[in-house]
């Protein structure tokens, strides 16, 4: 959106530094996630439908 002098109004100028923040925030934690994945083990379960199934506990 832009006035008539051809600026950029200052709510599209706030609304893309949010959605920049966001975007920032988003990609810090799928890459935390990420590093915590390869810093653990190996999944142990099985896979497909059966691993969703919750155990009761004995």
């Amino acid at each position: 959106m832009t006035n008539r002098k051809g600026t950029a109004s200052k709510t599209e100028d706030l609304r893309k530094a949010r959605l920049a923040e966001a975007l920032r925030a988003n990609l810090m934690k799928r890459k935390a996630q990420t590093r915590a994945r390869r810093a653990g083990e190996a999944d142990q379960r099985p896979q497909g439908i059966g691993a969703a199934q919750v155990k009761p506990e004995s």
